[in-house]
């Protein structure tokens, strides 16, 4: 059987290794550069969400919730996902996406956002939520992954560099720095911060992640403390990862005016981390040269849909197709230069 080196293990990587092992591969090697989910997977928000406003993008999502519901806590809390409208185009692009999910079974549903204890709600015109979303450990769940793999024979290997490794077919999941592996790909990295801020007192137990539509500002429990992201005004292509302390304050105002009581709460940290961003900001999953297979380019959402290209990898590596459709993510479909619009707002 052929040797097939991961490279990269932050979640996607460790979740192909971890399903190469589950169909019955044998000679599989997980290398990281550095430690395990060490790069975006442990900066991440820690999100898992279903409602996506694609078919593919919904589609994958869907076949990664299995995995999250079977983890439980402490990995992956079912408090579900809440998006608000302050506007009529927000609503109706809210209902527009429930139409396209409820299609494909996702349990979203209109909702009153008042059932949110301390949420201020006078300024919302409406809000749809899914409880079968949630919010997980990304660090914790790579790492149970990771562990699972080992278990079943993968060979784990931290600090090493998977160029040095012999193999036969190398798959490239390093994130932002998969291109270092295969130059052609059509990666770049874009520079993204978060903001957890506590101690806050009486948070609910079941607070959902909560997005408000027209801003894209959002947040989560974690612990006690809330923890924040919202997009920022121009985005910063670069591969240094840094705090913008001028982006910090926004991110508060905008916690203090949807969630009251968290008014004044002091920072906890901030720190920053890489999307993996392709032109059209969807990942690029399949064969890109001989022996090489990519797996990267999952612009910020390569955490929560893990389980499901995990799975889908290793069939497509091992029995020659997946039972998940990976055709939209194949890299043919950029032709010529690719263009990343400066514009860009996620």
């Amino acid at each position: 059987m052929a040797r097939i080196v991961v490279a990269g293990a932050g979640a996607v990587g460790a979740s192909i290794a971890y399903h190469l092992a589950l169909l019955g591969a044998r000679d599989v090697v997980l290398c990281e550069r550095a430690e395990i989910a060490s790069g975006a997977t442990g900066k991440a928000m820690g999100g898992f969400r279903q409602q996506f406003s694609t078919e593919a993008e919904v589609r994958l999502a869907r076949a990664s919730l299995e995995l999250y519901v079977e983890l439980g806590p402490p990995l992956f809390d079912q408090v579900g996902y809440m998006f608000l409208a302050t506007t009529r185009a927000g609503l109706e692009r809210l209902a527009g996406r429930a139409e396209l999910q409820q299609s494909l079974g996702v349990p979203v549903e209109e909702v009153d956002p008042r059932r949110v204890r301390g949420l201020r709600t006078d300024d919302v015109l409406g809000a749809y939520a899914c409880w079968e979303d949630g919010v997980a450990e990304p660090a914790g769940v790579t790492r149970e992954l990771v562990r699972r793999a080992a278990e079943r024979g993968v060979d784990v290997r931290e600090h090493t560099d998977a160029r040095d490794i012999e193999h036969d077919v190398l798959v490239v999941a390093c994130g932002a720095a998969s291109p270092e592996l295969w130059r052609e790909l059509p990666v770049r990295p874009l520079c993204r911060q978060l903001v957890d801020v506590g101690p806050i007192a009486d948070l609910p137990a079941d607070l959902p992640m909560t997005i408000e539509e027209e801003t894209g500002f959002h947040f989560r429990r974690y612990g006690d403390a809330l923890r924040l992201a919202m997009p920022e005004p121009a985005p910063r292509w670069t591969e240094r990862e840094y705090v913008d302390d001028s982006l910090v304050e926004d991110k508060r105002a905008r916690l203090a005016h949807r969630y009251p009581q968290a008014a004044g709460a002091p920072i906890v940290r901030a720190w920053a981390g890489l999307y993996d961003m392709t032109p059209d900001a969807h990942p690029i999953v399949g064969f890109v040269g001989e022996g090489v297979y990519a797996a990267c380019g999952f612009s910020g959402h390569g955490f929560m849909q893990s389980p499901a290209v995990g799975r889908a990898v290793a069939e497509e590596l091992l029995q020659g197709e997946s039972e998940l459709d990976l055709s939209p993510y194949r890299i043919e479909r950029f032709k010529g230069e690719a263009v990343f619009p400066e514009t860009l707002v996620l």
